[in-house]
């Protein structure tokens, strides 16, 4: 592989994969009298609380917030469903654009690396689901930590054959991607799905993954 071959880094779980569907679909079928909005924020409030133990792997980090989101919300959880978001995340929906633009850079030379906090077997299957090959996948369990802890980019420039200069990294979480991609001078493209206002530096934004070739080959030349 040409040392100066340019990478294209993703998150895999928000910005390839639809999380809050995946993760809100069982939240409301655990509790479909719940305001399913209110606890899928929630959720998202704990999860990263549960992360910074990188040890754990992401199946525990799953049951572990789950359990405290019923907890704090005091709500019942059976423990039979305690592994109710690990088993149900290769599952968990593919944004209808993805798949179409990944080959796009692919077509265009661009290499592809997952960074994901995620166990390797639930992003393989994840990825099976895209159906686009990914070069190079770096999972917590990889990393040895949780994004947005280093550990996920560190890995990736080990690589003889990633070059920083011809690398940019593209997310939807400003909390797990954004802002060390900052701190690293990675120029990153937010994916903004949501709508949502952040000043945090980066090298571009999109509403979804459409025409991300473009831009990337805007900030990367070939």
């Amino acid at each position: 592989m040409p040392a100066q071959a340019r990478w294209a880094s993703f998150d895999c779980y928000g910005t390839l994969v639809d999380w809050n569907a995946g993760i809100g679909s069982e939240l409301a079928r655990l509790w479909p009298a719940e305001d399913g909005a209110r606890l899928l924020e929630r959720y998202h409030e704990i999860e990263p609380r549960v992360q910074l133990d990188g040890a754990l792997p992401y199946r525990q980090v799953l049951a572990e917030s789950l359990r405290l989101l019923a907890e704090s919300e005091g709500l019942e959880l059976d423990p039979a469903e305690e592994q109710a978001l690990g088993d149900a995340l290769p599952r968990w929906p593919v944004f209808a654009e993805v798949p179409g633009e990944l080959r796009t850079l692919r077509e265009r030379g661009w290499r592809i690396a997952i960074l994901s906090n995620t166990d390797p077997d639930l992003l393989e299957a994840s990825l099976e689901t895209i159906g686009v090959p990914a070069d190079v996948r770096i999972t917590a369990k990889d990393a040895g930590s949780y994004k947005p802890a280093h550990g996920h980019w560190e890995t990736l420039f080990e690589r003889d054959d990633v070059n920083k200069e011809r690398h940019v990294h593209v997310a939807a979480s400003t909390f797990h991607d954004i802002a060390p991609a900052a701190q690293l001078g990675v120029p990153a493209v937010w994916i903004n799905r949501l709508g949502e206002t952040s000043d945090l530096p980066r090298a571009g934004e999109l509403k979804t993954l459409s025409t991300l070739a473009d831009l990337l080959d805007r900030i990367r030349p070939a």
